[in-house]
């Protein structure tokens, strides 16, 4: 069975976790920072409509706070930031790129900044 997904801000949406549509697509917005005006206007909705969604996706989740609702639907995987995806990029990138001219670091400090990156991915998928 294929799971059906939504993109928005950056972030991906799992539908059928028990999210409607439209409580998964403000709590998208809100992961990346948008208000309830600025996701009425693009959702084309009321900003008190969007408001009642976003209390049922907290109702649902069981948290009370905007916060909250983005990391507990991170924790449950109803959303996933493309934020993951692209630290693991970045954090491998020195590890790939041989090019002596452009080193500016030593080699200890280029796996304490691994470790570093690592970490902060880490704690991304555990929120």
């Amino acid at each position: 069975m294929h799971q059906q997904t939504i993109t928005a801000h950056g972030f991906t949406g799992f539908l059928g976790k028990g999210l409607s549509l439209r409580e998964l697509q403000c709590v998208l917005g809100i992961a990346a920072g948008r208000t309830s005006k600025e996701l009425a206007r693009d959702l084309g909705m009321q900003p008190g409509t969007v408001g009642k969604r976003v209390l049922a996706a907290t109702s649902k989740l069981g948290v009370t706070r905007r916060a909250a609702l983005v990391a507990e639907a991170m924790r449950r995987w109803r959303i996933s930031p493309a934020v993951i995806a692209l630290a693991f990029l970045v954090a491998g990138q020195p590890l790939l790129n041989d090019d002596h001219m452009m080193r500016s670091r030593r080699g200890g400090e280029r796996r304490i900044e691994f470790r570093v990156a690592a970490r902060r991915a880490e704690t991304w998928l555990t929120a």
